[in-house]
C-alpha cells in the first residue's frame, strides 16, 4: 500500500515455515508454534497470534466467505503477507490446546502469564530483532488486549480489534442475563482441549461447590435448557468443567474479573482496537472500552455491521501501516489522521472520522414512550395509560414504539440508554430492548440491543453516565409484584443515517426466541427466558416519563414531526 508522501514495506520476500517449534515458558510447560518467517538473512520484528484454534484451519487455501460459526474461528490473517513484507508471523497454541502443554483456562491468568513469557522468548531469538507485536481478531484480539495490559518486555505494539474486555458484561451475562447459546456455540468449535480440573471444587470446597450445584439444578429458567442441563448432570466432562463455572457464579467477581482487560494498570503500549457495528453482543463494547481506558497510543475502527469475511484479509494493509510505524521507524501517516474512524450505516454508507468518542457534537435526545406505540421527543401527555404485554414459556409477548417518519436526514450515533418504569406479577423480569430501523418503503432490519435482570437494576453511580448506565451486577433484589420500578438499560452503540421517511421502532419483550436473521443476531441470542408466569406493564406518563435516550449528532433540529410532515389540504 502506498501514499502520496509514504509507503508501507514492500513485498520482496520468500516466506519459509518451521513447524512445531516449541516455547518454554515459566510454568513448566511448553507452548507450540508456527513460525512463518522471510527466507533471508537478518533479524525482522515477530508478530504473534495466539489462540486455542488449529493452525491448520488459520491457513487453509481457502476463498474468503461472510462470517459463519463454521469458519468464525479462522482470525490468525495471512502469515504469508507479513513474512513477505519482513515480518515474522508466529502462531501459537494457547496451554493444553494443540501441541502445547499445560491444561486450557480460558483466558485464565495463567494463559496469559504463558503469552507474556513467549513475547520475551521470541524477542531473544537471533532471527527476531527483540520486537514483538500481536495480531489477530476475537479470541486473538482478547489475549492481545489482555498481555498488552501487562506490558511485557518486548511487546512493541498491539494490533487488536474485535475483542470483549469485560468477561460478565460484554460476553457471559448481558444485563446480568445468561448468554448460553454463543458459550454452546463457541465451544462446539475448539479442536480437542485439555480443560484445566478443579475449579470451583477445589476453590470453595466440597460442601459449598454441592449446595450451589444443588440450587442450579432447583433453578427453573437453567433447566428449561437441555444444553446446561446436560452440563450439570455432568460438570466434570470437557468443556462442562468451564462452563459450570458461569452457571454457579451468576454475579460478577473476581472469576470474571481475571478475565477481563485490566486498564487499571495503565499500558502504555501503542494499541489499535475496534470492531463493527454488528457484534453489539460480543466485541463492540469492548472496543470503545479499550480505546477509552488506554494510556498509550491509541486508533480506533469501528466498521460496517458484517463483521468480517473468514479467513480473515481485510485489516492486513491496516495493521501493516501501524506496524512499520511502530516497529520499522517508517512513518506511514497513519497517526498524522483522525485518531477514530467510524462507518455511518444506512444513507450512501460512508466514513466519518473523529477526535474523541462519544461524538462532542452529540445531542442526547429523549424520546418518550407513548400510549398507542409512539416514539416521539414530545413529553408525555397527563393521564397516559400504561402499555404491557404476558410473558410465560406458553407465551412470549412485546410492546412496541415507533418514530414518525423522519422529515429530515438524521444521523444517530454513539451509546443509548432506555430509561423504564415497569412492573410484573413475578419476582423478577428479564427485559430484551431491539431498536429496529425501517426503511421508507417499510423494510425493517435489527440495528443492536440492550438487555436487563430487573432483579440485577442496582446502578453503580460512580461509573455509570447518563447515556451509559453501568450495572453493579453483584446481587439480586427481587421485585415485589405490582410494585413499579425505575430501571436503566443500556443499548449498545450504533451509528447510522436516517434518511427521509425512515423511522426507527422499539421493542420491548421478555426473551429472544425470535428466529436469527444471520450470524451476527446469533451471537446476541441465546440467552435464559423466564421461567414463570408473569404480565409486564410499562408505564409513560407525566410522573414516570420512561424514554429511549438517542444520541443525534446531525439533523433532526427541530425535532421528529406525528404528522409525517404530510400537510393536510385547506377548508
Amino acid at each position: 500500500m502506498i501514499g502520496t508522501t509514504w509507503a508501507t514495506s514492500p513485498r520482496q520476500y520468500r516466506a519459509k515455515l518451521e513447524e512445531k517449534v516449541m516455547i518454554p515458558v515459566s510454568a513448566g510447560h511448553s507452548l507450540e508454534a508456527q513460525v512463518y518467517r522471510p527466507a533471508a538473512d537478518g533479524r525482522f520484528p515477530a508478530i504473534l497470534s495466539p489462540s486455542p484454534y488449529a493452525y491448520a484451519d488459520q491457513v487453509a487455501p481457502l476463498v474468503p466467505e461472510a462470517f459463519s460459526h463454521r469458519r468464525g474461528h479462522i482470525e490468525a490473517g495471512d502469515p504469508y503477507f507479513y513474512a513477505r513484507r519482513g515480518y515474522s508471523h508466529v502462531l501459537v497454541n494457547l496451554r493444553g490446546t494443540g501441541g502445547s502443554g499445560g491444561e486450557f483456562d480460558n483466558l485464565g491468568h495463567g494463559s496469559i502469564d504463558d503469552i507474556c513469557d513467549a513475547v520475551g522468548w521470541l524477542a531473544s531469538q537471533p532471527w527476531c530483532d527483540g520486537q514483538v507485536a500481536m495480531f489477530g481478531a476475537s479470541y486473538f484480539s482478547l489475549v492481545a488486549n489482555h498481555v498488552a495490559a501487562r506490558q511485557p518486555e518486548g511487546l512493541a505494539c498491539v494490533f487488536a480489534p474485535f475483542a470483549w474486555t469485560d468477561a460478565y458484561r460484554d460476553r457471559y451475562y448481558h444485563g446480568g442475563i445468561l448468554n448460553h447459546g454463543f458459550t454452546k456455540a463457541w465451544f462446539a468449535t475448539l479442536p480437542p482441549t485439555r480443560f484445566a480440573g478443579g475449579g470451583l471444587r477445589q476453590r470453595w470446597g466440597e460442601e459449598r461447590y454441592q449446595q450451589a450445584l444443588a440450587a442450579a439444578k432447583a433453578d427453573p429458567e437453567l433447566t428449561a435448557v437441555p444444553f446446561l442441563v446436560d452440563v450439570l448432570e455432568d460438570p466434570d466432562q470437557g468443556g462442562n468443567r468451564f462452563i459450570i463455572e458461569l452457571l454457579l457464579q451468576p454475579f460478577d467477581g473476581e472469576f470474571y474479573r481475571e478475565r477481563s482487560v485490566d486498564y487499571s494498570l495503565g499500558s502504555t503500549v501503542p494499541g489499535y482496537f475496534g470492531a463493527c457495528w454488528g457484534v453489539y453482543g460480543n466485541h463492540l463494547p469492548g472496543a470503545f472500552r479499550s480505546y477509552g481506558s488506554w494510556a498509550g497510543p491509541r486508533k480506533l475502527t469501528i466498521g460496517p455491521p458484517i463483521y468480517l469475511d473468514r479467513p480473515l484479509y481485510q485489516y492486513a494493509h491496516e495493521s501493516l501501516r501501524f506496524f512499520d510505524h511502530f516497529m520499522k521507524g517508517n512513518d506511514t501517516g497513519l497517526f498524522d489522521e483522525p485518531p477514530i474512524t467510524l462507518f455511518v450505516d444506512g444513507g450512501r454508507g460512508e466514513w466519518r472520522t473523529a477526535e474523541s468518542w462519544p461524538l462532542p457534537e452529540t445531542r442526547w435526545t429523549p424520546f418518550y414512550l407513548h400510549e398507542g406505540g409512539l416514539l416521539s421527543e414530545h413529553e408525555l401527555w397527563p393521564g397516559e395509560s400504561p402499555s404491557g404485554y404476558a410473558d410465560s414459556p406458553f407465551e412470549r409477548g412485546e410492546v412496541s414504539f415507533t418514530t414518525p417518519p423522519m422529515v429530515e436526514a438524521t444521523e444517530v450515533c454513539g451509546p443509548m440508554a432506555l430509561k423504564l418504569w415497569a412492573s410484573t406479577t413475578a419476582r423478577d423480569a428479564l427485559f430484551f430492548v431491539s431498536l429496529f430501523y425501517i426503511d421508507p418503503a417499510g423494510g425493517e432490519r435489527l440495528l443492536t440491543r440492550g438487555w436487563l435482570r430487573a432483579s440485577q437494576r442496582e446502578i453503580d453511580p460512580e461509573r455509570s453516565l447518563p447515556w451509559a448506565p453501568y450495572h453493579s451486577h453483584t446481587r439480586r433484589q427481587p421485585l415485589e409484584p405490582e410494585e413499579v420500578y425505575e430501571l436503566d438499560i443500556e443499548v449498545r452503540p450504533y451509528a447510522i443515517l436516517l434518511e427521509p421517511g425512515a423511522r426507527l421502532r422499539l421493542r420491548i419483550k421478555s426473551a429472544d426466541d425470535e428466529t436469527p436473521k444471520t450470524a451476527l443476531e446469533a451471537i446476541a441470542q441465546g440467552h435464559l427466558h423466564g421461567a414463570s408466569h408473569a404480565r409486564i406493564r410499562i408505564f409513560h406518563d407525566d410522573e414516570r416519563p420512561s424514554h429511549l435516550l438517542l444520541p443525534i449528532t446531525r439533523g433532526n433540529r427541530i425535532g421528529t414531526y406525528v404528522s409525517g410532515g404530510v400537510q393536510e389540504p385547506p377548508g
